[in-house]
């Protein structure tokens, strides 16, 4: 698994910082399109491009499959963000994550869960397997 470039820890890190004033403002408790918005604004605010509710195509044996894949955020065309607002991060939320940085070629993704007292313990990176 190689180690993702400098540019896509730069925007990590601006994602999760984005993400931590999200959650100083609102705290826990909302739903993920209310962060999902909020953390976009924050992220444009800080001239970080992004695409949100990015549709991921899938195929199967050379046939696109309508399976309506969407992932959250798109971070500067390098960082792939899933919003969450549960009670916990499950094995579930790590996998789906996983799928798409397969699908969508991204190697650097951040899971991020909103609904935590701090956020720090609510964000995953995770670095997609070749």
């Amino acid at each position: 698994m190689a180690e993702p470039s400098p540019e896509h820890d730069r925007l990590a890190h601006e994602a999760v910082d984005a993400a931590f004033v999200v959650h100083t403002v609102l705290g826990p408790g909302l739903l993920e399109s209310v962060y999902e918005q909020c953390l976009g604004y924050e992220l444009e605010a800080r001239g970080i491009p992004l695409q949100r509710q990015v549709i991921l195509p899938l195929s199967y044996r050379g046939r696109p499959v309508d399976a309506g894949y969407r992932m959250d955020m798109v971070v500067g065309g390098l960082l792939v963000v899933e919003i969450k607002a549960v009670e916990k991060l499950l094995p579930l939320h790590d996998a789906q994550l996983d799928t798409y940085l397969k699908l969508s070629g991204c190697q650097l993704g951040l899971l991020i869960n909103f609904n935590v007292p701090l956020i720090k313990y609510g964000v995953r990176r995770r670095i997609r397997s070749r």
